[in-house]
């Protein structure tokens, strides 16, 4: 999801279209190595050898080795075009000659085209027409279950039908909206009850995950629910019909892809020992390519934190390393970064930890992986600022939940909001 921000962030910042695929039956073009067997089909049982098996000389929907197969055959095809595949993000493909830039970024069989030459770009499809069975949709406007509008010099990314049906499905059309996500307070006498349809929860809470690709503002809230899907209880579910009622009241916000500067700024937060379970903290970061949301993150830490500074250290770890993947993906999109990537921290023992990681009696039981920011901030790779706490974009939902007012003021600083706005 992160190449395809950057992707409609380029586009629309050069004034390049972005023309969408489709393979009609594409795991059929797959070409098998390995040898494969198959029972014969209901309907076409031979009579007099009914025990007998098809061995398949093509790949078939519903064989495990379908989806790779079909992949390396369309790649290697566009490879023969002129196309390598990205070093960041092996999904996308890239031609560079002669300044020509074409970029195609394959997701199964629904595919993304876009360059600075529309005679190539034209080319490149004609020959792909001969090859395989491809429908071209025009400009994008539905990709993955994802609606994009094109306005003036912005793209929005939403998933207001998927909201809709998921309300509907979930029984809450008509609910009563709610402002925030999470509740702040928790409830006095907790119903400790196993739900009666785990089964229900668990797909409602899977659909809320997809819905996460476009709304950052839920993610959090999401987590935290998809926690306890392997055994919900009834107070879960209460905090999944809060988060319904969420949605509900912000079913038109999308997520806007702007043109501006394209400089990389990161903020970075944790909630030390936040679960009351298991003591373990949560991580969350936002990244921004100026003013355009391109990733977000919200993960508990794998082990218990001695310390808030230990917590903060590791988030920052984590952010750096999404930072340092996206300025390689950028470099590739010819949007180098050629200053050091702003970081802001909120956690000054943290930032001076990074700077001089000496493994003394706070910070020597600290895996070593995490210590590998000092060498990107002495390489110009990246630089750490702190900031207040008041004015940390991270804090909003990604660690913790927050009143109502707080948490409108950090989510206006992400600019989802209604089209018309």
């Amino acid at each position: 999801m992160v190449t395809i921000h950057i992707i409609f962030t380029v586009a629309i910042q050069n004034q390049w279209s972005v023309t969408q695929l489709d393979m009609s039956n594409a795991f059929l073009h797959g070409e098998l190595v390995d040898e494969v067997f198959m029972k014969q089909p209901m309907g076409f049982i031979d009579s007099q050898l009914p025990q007998h098996v098809c061995k398949l000389h093509r790949s078939i929907y519903g064989l495990k080795q379908s989806p790779r197969q079909w992949f390396n055959r369309f790649t290697s095809y566009l490879q023969t075009l002129g196309f390598c595949f990205s070093k960041a993000d092996p999904s996308l493909l890239i031609f560079t000659q002669n300044k020509i830039c074409s970029f195609i970024l394959v997701y199964v069989d629904d595919i993304l085209v876009t360059g600075n030459n529309n005679d190539h770009i034209q080319g490149v499809l004609r020959k792909l027409q001969q090859e395989f069975r491809l429908k071209q949709l025009g400009d994008i406007s539905l990709f993955l279950g994802i609606q994009v509008i094109k306005n003036n010099n912005n793209y929005f990314l939403h998933q207001e039908h998927y909201a809709r049906d998921l309300l509907t499905i979930a029984g809450f059309k008509d609910c009563k909206p709610s402002n925030t996500p999470l509740g702040m307070k928790p409830r006095i006498q907790p119903d400790d009850q196993p739900y009666s349809v785990p089964t229900h929860f668990r797909k409602l809470a899977g659909s809320l995950q997809y819905l996460s690709i476009t709304r950052p503002d839920i993610v959090f809230a999401t987590n935290n629910i998809c926690q306890h899907m392997h055994s919900p209880r009834n107070r879960d579910y209460q905090d999944l019909k809060r988060l319904l009622r969420y949605v509900k009241a912000t079913l038109d916000f999308r997520l806007p892809i702007s043109t501006d500067n394209l400089n990389l700024r990161v903020y970075t937060d944790t909630d030390w020992a936040s679960d009351q379970a298991d003591r373990k903290s949560v991580s969350g970061f936002y990244i921004f390519l100026e003013s355009t949301l391109i990733s977000w993150h919200a993960k508990k830490q794998a082990t218990v934190a001695k310390s808030s500074t230990e917590a903060e250290y590791r988030s920052l770890s984590s952010a750096t390393s999404d930072t340092i993947w996206l300025r390689r993906l950028l470099a590739e999109f010819h949007i180098p970064q050629l200053q050091p990537t702003l970081i802001y921290c909120d956690n000054t023992s943290a930032i001076a930890i990074a700077h001089n990681p000496v493994f003394h009696a706070r910070t020597k039981h600290i895996e070593i992986d995490y210590h590998f920011i000092n060498d990107h901030i002495k390489n110009g790779a990246i630089q750490l600022h702190h900031i207040s706490s008041e004015d940390q974009i991270a804090d909003i939902n990604l660690t913790k939940p927050l009143p109502a007012k707080r948490f409108n003021i950090l989510r206006s600083k992400l600019n989802i909001r209604p089209l018309n706005r």
